[in-house]
C-alpha cells in the first residue's frame, strides 16, 4: 500500500466532509465537559462524566494522566474523530490550564476551525484572550459558546458587547436564551424562530430532553421570560447582528449560541453549527510560500509527540495532522528534516487511553504512529512530491528552573529523559557551556509545566530531579553575534535552545530588556510568540 494512491475526486469529496477543530477557554469554562457532550450528542460515547468525577463519577476519559485526574484540570491533548450527519468530526481536545498554553498552540496549528468557550459569569478572561490571540495570528475562524447558562451570570448583550469591545470580532447570535442565566428555560433559533425547551437528566450524563414548542404556547407558558427574550432578538435585528460567512472567514466575525454543557443544554445546535460552517480543510502554505493542494500527494505535519499514554507498552506517540492527499496504513513515507523512510505499520486513532487501528486518512484527519523514532514538533511528512511546512514556534517562556539528577548514578537516564520530554514539549530544553549537560536550563510558559517535568522524570525514566529556581522572566531570540555582546552582562544569559539550536538571551524582566534595546539598539532580539500578550 501507498499514501497519496486515490483519485483527486476522492480525495476532495473526503476532505470537504471533514472538520477538525478544538475548544479554547479560560480554566474552569467547562471545555473538558463541553468535548465530553460533543461527543455524546454525536452517539460517540455513551454517557458523559464530570471533570471531577464528583458523586461517585468517573472523571473525563480525554484526561488520563493521573494529575489530570487529582487536580481536575486538562494538562494534555487528546483527539476525538467521530461523524454527525454527513460531516466527519475530528475534535482535538487541549489543555485548558494557563501554564499549558504551549501544547494548545501546537493543538492550533492542526485545526481548521476553533470553538471559544465563554463563562456566562466571567465573559472573556485572560487564557481565552491569549489562546484568541493565537487563532487571530494563524487566521483561524472562532464560533463562540456562551457555556454554563443554568448558573447565575451576566447579561447576553453585556457578553456579545463585551466580544466585539475586547478582540474586534463582530458577534452574530444564531440562538438566544429565553429566561437569565440561572433560570435556563430553552432557546429560540434565530432562522426560524422555533423554541426548544431543555429538561435536565440526572447529573447531565445523558442527553438532554429537548421538547420543540410553538411560538404561542411559549409565550403563554414562559411569560416574561419569552418577554424579555422576544424584544432582545428584534434589538438584534435592529443593529444589524446576522452572520456575514465572508466576515466569519477572515475571522471578523464569530457566529455565537448559548447553551450549557454540563446539562447537556444547546450542544447539539453547536454540534450542526460546526458541521454546517466551520471550514474543511483547504490547501496549505509550505516553507516557501507555495499553497499545497488537499488533492496533492500525501503530506502531513507533526504537532504533538507524547509518551507514556500506555503504561503498559512506554511507547512514544507522534500526532500528526494530514495536509493533503491520502494516507493508507503501511504505507512508506518520507521525513523532510533528514530525507529518511519511515514506515507506518501501526497507525492508530487516539481519545485518552483509548486507542484503535486506523487504516486510512485523509486532509484534517489526525494519525497516531507510535515508537515514531526522530519525530519532533513541527516536522514534515510526505510523499513523491517533496514538501516542508513552516515550523511551529514556540511560545515565550517566563519561568526558569536549574534541572540535576538527584542520584548521580541515574545519569545516563537523566539526560535520556531530558531528551525525551524536551522532543515532546514539555519544557523547552536550554544549554550553555558554563552550566554543562548535567544542569540544563528548563523554559517553561507556567510552572505546573515543572511539575508535570518532575514527575515524569521520577515515573517514567527513574531519575528524581531537584529543581532550583532562576530570576529570569523574559526571552528573545537572539544571534550569535549578538550574544557575544550580552555575554557576562547584568541580568542577562544566553543559551542555546537544544531542539533546534536557536540562541535565546534571558532577562531578569522587561525593563532590562528595553535598556539593552536602548544601549545596543543593532542587536538581534526578537519577541516570541505571545509574548507581551496582556493577562
Amino acid at each position: 500500500m501507498s499514501a497519496g494512491i486515490g483519485t483527486a475526486e476522492d480525495v476532495a469529496a473526503e476532505a470537504a466532509r471533514r472538520r477538525t477543530f478544538a475548544v479554547i477557554s479560560h480554566p474552569d469554562a467547562g471545555k473538558s465537559t463541553l468535548t465530553e457532550a460533543l461527543a455524546l450528542h454525536a452517539q460517540a460515547i455513551e454517557q458523559a462524566g464530570a471533570v471531577h468525577g464528583k458523586g461517585g463519577r468517573r472523571g473525563v476519559r480525554s484526561d488520563w494522566m493521573d494529575m489530570e485526574r487529582s487536580r481536575g484540570i486538562s494538562i494534555t491533548s487528546s483527539v476525538l474523530r467521530f461523524e454527525f450527519g454527513d460531516a466527519l468530526l475530528n475534535l482535538l481536545d487541549t489543555p485548558g490550564h494557563a501554564d499549558f498554553s504551549e501544547d494548545t498552540y501546537r493543538v492550533l496549528a492542526a485545526v481548521d476551525g476553533a470553538i471559544m468557550l465563554l463563562d456566562s459569569a466571567k465573559g472573556l478572561e485572560a487564557q481565552t484572550l491569549k489562546l484568541f490571540d493565537v487563532c487571530r495570528h494563524r487566521g483561524i475562524p472562532v464560533i463562540t459558546f456562551v457555556n454554563k447558562w443554568d448558573r447565575p451570570g451576566r447579561e447576553p448583550l453585556e457578553l456579545l458587547d463585551e466580544v466585539e469591545q475586547r478582540i474586534g470580532l463582530h458577534p452574530a447570535p444564531l440562538n438566544w436564551p429565553v429566561g437569565i442565566a440561572g433560570d435556563f428555560r430553552g432557546l429560540i433559533d434565530r432562522a426560524d424562530g422555533s423554541y426548544t425547551r431543555f429538561r435536565r437528566t440526572p447529573g447531565g450524563a445523558t442527553r438532554a430532553a429537548a421538547e420543540h414548542v410553538p411560538a404561542d404556547r411559549a409565550a403563554a407558558e414562559e411569560g416574561q421570560a419569552w418577554v424579555t427574550a422576544s424584544e432582545e432578538l428584534a434589538l438584534l435585528e435592529e443593529i444589524g447582528a446576522v452572520l456575514d460567512m465572508e466576515a466569519f472567514a477572515a475571522g471578523a466575525s464569530t457566529p455565537v449560541l448559548f447553551g450549557a454543557a454540563l446539562p447537556n443544554f444547546g450542544v447539539s445546535a453547536l454540534l450542526d453549527t460546526v458541521r454546517r460552517l466551520a471550514p474543511a480543510p483547504s490547501a496549505r502554505t509550505d516553507a516557501q510560500g507555495h499553497a499545497r493542494p488537499v488533492t496533492a500527494p500525501f503530506s502531513g505535519q507533526v504537532f504533538k509527540v507524547q509518551a507514556g499514554m500506555d503504561r503498559a507498552h512506554r511507547d512514544r506517540l507522534a500526532f500528526i495532522r494530514v495536509c493533503s492527499g491520502r494516507f493508507e496504513r503501511g504505507a512508506t513515507l518520507t521525513h523532510a528534516p533528514t530525507g529518511r523512510p519511515l514506515a507506518t505499520k501501526y497507525a492508530q486513532t487516539v481519545f485518552g487511553r483509548d486507542r484503535s487501528t486506523l487504516d486510512a486518512a485523509y486532509p484534517g484527519d489526525v494519525i497516531g504512529l507510535p515508537n515514531a523514532s526522530g519525530l519532533t514538533v513541527g516536522d514534515t511528512l510526505y510523499t513523491r512530491t517533496p514538501v516542508t511546512f513552516p515550523p511551529i514556534p514556540a511560545f515565550a517562556p517566563e519561568h526558569f528552573m536549574v534541572a540535576r539528577v538527584k542520584d548521580n548514578s541515574r545519569a545516563k537516564q537523566f539526560r535520556r529523559g531530558i531528551d525525551q520530554l524536551d522532543s515532546e514539549g514539555v519544557v523547552q530544553v536550554l544549554r550553555s557551556d558554563l552550566r554543562g549537560d548535567q544542569a540544563p536550563v528548563l523554559a517553561a510558559v507556567g510552572p505546573l509545566q515543572f511539575d508535570v517535568f518532575t514527575a515524569r522524570m521520577a515515573d517514567e525514566f527513574g531519575a528524581p530531579v531537584e529543581l532550583s529556581r532562576l530570576d529570569y522572566t523574559t526571552a528573545r531570540i537572539t544571534d550569535k553575534e549578538s550574544a557575544e555582546t550580552l555575554n557576562g552582562r547584568r541580568g542577562i544569559e544566553v543559551l542555546t535552545r537544544t531542539l533546534d539550536g536557536s540562541y535565546i538571551a534571558v532577562f531578569i524582566d522587561k525593563w532590562r530588556v528595553r535598556a539593552i534595546e536602548r544601549e545596543y539598539p543593532d542587536l538581534t532580539l526578537t519577541p516570541m510568540l505571545a509574548a507581551g500578550v496582556p493577562d
